[in-house]
């Protein structure tokens, strides 16, 4: 039985006997089916392309590459995640590349453009074993087998455990990470930041390591000023000022009460009617919404906190008895913001006003002050001992540099992370990479077969 292969097109029709007259199309219109030996090739050149596009963004040498969004804005960057967002690909292979750089960032945090060029160099060699007729499912298993082998030997034999609490040593790893990039100038700071920001918001769980920089290092970017005054605040701040002008502006040691209710009078969830005969009746209903909220406030204000902060709206009447009793106020807080301020100070978030327990409210802040930074009002809350959230405030020239310093910053940050979880140390410079090459080629004698020329090609 002879066995022919064809590339599908469409404008070949398909007759087929079986299934009644006319010809019958087994794919779309439009579809373009190539196979063989030109699909590899392309998918080889479409991965080098990419690599070749963020080759000039590796290394202390890096340069930043502007990039023009769809919307017009501008993206200043060597992060090669970054880059490879905005690109917008046909291919199929380049697209797969782009996804690599993904999920580095994703779970790494760092070396997006090192894995694509490694990518496209590792594609790159595989072409001479296609021109050889070798079946690329057998240079594919020479590839897994040297990516085992090469783990271990990094694992076991190069890299070196590294103590945590020498500081200088894990400044050394950050830096590393930080020096090929656009912070490079100030790179010390840059790493203190790091280094504070991982160790606040550690938590240790029963001898798990739990480090979300995600939800609990908030990095707040403040045009203005220089990049020498970003700092790591001993808490959190956000961008929101007091809700009625005669409360405090500064507290020390405040008791803080986070609330995930509305402090104003609950409207019906559907439509409600009332129908009142006479006119002393509208007013009992006026005063039942009154009687509501100062019921509420009441209830608050037994705790005698001195900061209540809501995800919700606050009424002018609820504002009005929370001055009275000297208590300052601030509404519509982000639901991540207010978890920030729930772990920096120890609060819990209550729910419901009549369910508060002294033990919800906070008293870790020590100081409660809103500033005005350029020309908007920002809330500190510093200070804090044992904080377990930070923020991270950028200050710099312009939006498109803070941005950038905020993704290096992102990659700093991961990179500590990684440390803190798992603290080895491989040499950097190139010796690591030396060290497995020389160790796959010993390794590469002993395989028999075709496997060890890709194997050999890997090192």
């Amino acid at each position: 039985m002879g066995l022919y292969c064809a590339s599908f097109r469409p404008d070949l029709h398909t007759h087929t006997k079986m299934m009644g007259p006319g010809p019958i199309m087994v794919l779309s219109q439009n579809t373009k089916r190539d196979s063989g030996k030109k699909v590899q090739l392309e998918n080889i050149n479409a991965g080098k392309t990419i690599g070749d596009v963020i080759r000039t963004c590796l290394g202390p040498r890096a340069m930043l590459k502007m990039l023009m969004d769809p919307m017009g804005g501008i993206v200043m960057t060597n992060d090669g995640n970054a880059i490879l967002r905005e690109i917008t690909v046909q291919h199929p292979a380049a697209k797969t590349m782009i996804e690599i750089a993904r999920t580095q960032d994703e779970e790494v945090g760092d070396g997006t453009t090192s894995v694509i060029i490694l990518a496209a160099e590792v594609l790159g060699v595989s072409h001479q074993f296609l021109e050889e007729k070798m079946h690329p499912t057998v240079v594919i298993q020479a590839y897994r087998q040297a990516l085992e082998d090469a783990a271990t030997i990094l694992r076991d034999t190069v890299a070196t455990p590294i103590d945590m609490e020498d500081k200088v040593a894990v400044r050394k790893v950050i830096q590393s990470c930080v020096g090929t990039k656009f912070i490079a100038k100030w790179s010390d700071l840059a790493c203190d930041i790091a280094m504070d920001a991982v160790k606040t918001v550690t938590m240790e769980n029963g001898g798990k390591r739990e480090i979300d920089i995600k939800r609990y290092a908030k990095v707040e970017k403040i045009p203005g000023g220089t990049i020498e005054d970003s700092q790591v605040l001993k808490g959190v701040m956000f961008n929101k000022d007091v809700v009625h002008p005669k409360m405090k502006r500064k507290i020390e040691n405040p008791r803080v009460l986070l609330l995930d209710c509305n402090l104003e009078y609950k409207k019906g969830e559907s439509q409600t009617n009332i129908e009142i005969m006479k006119e002393e009746d509208f007013s009992k209903v006026l005063e039942a919404e009154e009687a509501y909220i100062k019921k509420i406030c009441e209830e608050i204000i037994a705790f005698k906190p001195d900061l209540v902060i809501t995800e919700k709206g606050v009424s002018d009447l609820a504002q009005h008895f929370f001055n009275k009793a000297g208590i300052t106020a601030i509404r519509r807080l982000r639901k991540s913001d207010n978890l920030r301020v729930a772990r920096a100070c120890g609060a819990t978030i209550v729910n419901r006003t009549d369910e508060i327990t002294e033990a919800d409210i906070g008293t870790g802040c020590g100081l409660f002050e809103i500033r005005k930074i350029g020309d908007e009002y920002f809330t500190f809350m510093e200070k804090c001992n044992d904080p377990k959230a930070c923020t991270i405030l950028l200050r710099g020239a312009s939006k498109d540099i803070l941005n950038e310093v905020e993704r290096n910053l992102q990659d700093a940050l991961n990179v500590a992370r990684n440390l803190y979880q798992d603290p080895c140390l491989v040499p950097g410079g190139g010796a690591a990479e030396m060290e497995v090459a020389h160790l796959l080629g010993q390794k590469a004698k002993s395989l028999n077969g075709v496997i060890q020329w890709p194997y050999k090609a890997i090192a």
